[in-house]
């Protein structure tokens, strides 16, 4: 059901984001990167997409819970049950937040969301595709006392689509809102990576957990947010967004020669090195005033990128909408494309030459792939009129791609 929802969300998101990105133009002001903002919006897509396979953790997991463990039978149909399920949800997702932050494990997951340099509406959709892996223990107090799982994942979805909003430097500060809810001045200092702010603000909805628990702290003009993250990705490369901090805590672990270190590490702040491995290297010191990550890019680059990136945007809302319809093997296959396509777009970007050599794999496969079948995936009929058209593009992209990345190389 999320999926969905969200997939027919998405018009308005791209409509808040156009209307933000004009305003930022208007303004001449915290302008839009547009190699960041398809990096972001890969990675929220990306979430999506492995979402689907995790089901049975995130949602599956709390059913079976709440099936045999409930204290309680909760209806559905009671506003106070929704009004007590939303406020209970956005508690724990306060301490998910915060552990998010204070251990390794989870931090790996969240760091996804942090690792932009910019902060905009497109910041908001960049989401990780780990955090279903552990994120789900958080929320099993709502299936011990009964509240039902379609409550459940509504509240969860409410929670979620709060929080694209506040994503923006184009509202400044709201007054009495910002002493109650999580607005975008309170959310601007907790994307921040200056020492007055870090580890700061993690409520979803409410900051009154921060006021309450000691996390608060508001927005000073005196010190202007800098956003990403005390060690920057600078990359494009989605997967590797993804798995950076994982390989980083275990290369760690495995070097350590502590068998207690090797766990402990799992569960301790980020940052944190065992005994051994502490002077092993040299740590760079952070610098506020770093350059930001944008490699030089030509327009007709650009250009090929986003069109790609359109195309393949258009195609994950289809597999969002029809993956229940086809079998297991089939979305997976589909499911892989499409995260092979994000990523390659993303290095594309860099720009490195080996993604222009997988680029023409991935054209020419699909194309290939469609001349010995009359289904996309072996799961939805094609005509020979959608097949000549899809072919066609793809030796149009081909055309294309010789012409701006290997002619000008």
């Amino acid at each position: 059901m999320q999926e969905k929802i969200i997939s027919f969300a998405s018009p308005v998101f791209f409509l808040l984001i156009a209307i933000e990105f004009m305003v930022a133009v208007r303004r001449q002001q915290h302008r839009y990167q547009i190699n960041d903002a398809i990096n972001s919006l890969s990675l929220g897509v990306m979430s999506q997409i492995t979402g689907v396979f995790l089901k049975v953790l995130s949602v599956g997991v709390y059913a079976w819970v709440f099936q045999h463990a409930a204290l309680f039978n909760l209806p559905e149909d009671s506003s106070w049950i929704w009004l007590s399920g939303l406020l209970l949800y956005d508690f724990l997702y306060y301490w998910l937040h915060r552990m998010g932050h204070e251990t390794n494990l989870l931090w790996a997951a969240h760091v996804v969301h942090h690792q932009s340099e910019a902060y905009n509406l497109t910041t908001a959709l960049r989401q990780t595709s780990s955090g279903a892996l552990f994120g789900w223990v958080f929320y099993l107090p709502l299936a011990l006392i009964g509240y039902p799982v379609q409550v459940f994942i509504a509240i969860a979805l409410i929670d979620l689509l709060y929080q694209f909003w506040i994503h923006t430097q184009q509202i400044g500060k709201l007054g009495w809102f910002d002493r109650v809810f999580v607005s975008p001045s309170n959310h601007r200092a907790h994307h921040a990576v200056n020492d007055l702010y870090l580890d700061k603000n993690y409520g979803g909805i409410l900051i009154l957990w921060d006021r309450l628990f000691g996390t608060f702290i508001e927005e000073q003009d005196a010190h202007p947010v800098v956003f990403g993250t005390r060690s920057p990705l600078r990359s494009w490369n989605p997967l590797w967004a993804n798995l950076e901090v994982y390989a980083a805590v275990a290369q760690d672990a495995w070097h350590t020669k502590r068998w207690g270190d090797k766990l402990r590490i799992w569960l301790m702040p980020p940052g944190w090195r065992p005994a051994d491995l502490e002077n092993s290297t040299n740590t760079k010191k952070f610098d506020l005033q770093r350059s930001l990550f944008n490699p030089p890019l030509e327009a007709s680059k650009i250009w090929y990128c986003l069109l790609q990136f359109i195309l393949a945007l258009q195609l994950s809302t289809h597999f969002l909408l029809s993956f229940q319809s086809i079998s297991a093997l089939a979305a997976f296959a589909y499911a892989c494309w499409l995260i092979i396509t994000f990523w390659i777009i993303g290095g594309l970007m860099e720009p490195q030459r080996l993604y222009v050599l997988l680029e023409k794999c991935r054209l020419g496969l699909t194309s290939l792939a469609l001349a010995f079948s009359d289904s996309w995936f072996n799961s939805f009929p094609l005509t020979m009129l959608s097949k000549i058209a899809i072919s066609c593009f793809c030796l149009i992209s081909l055309l294309t791609l010789w012409r701006i990345f290997e002619k000008t190389k």
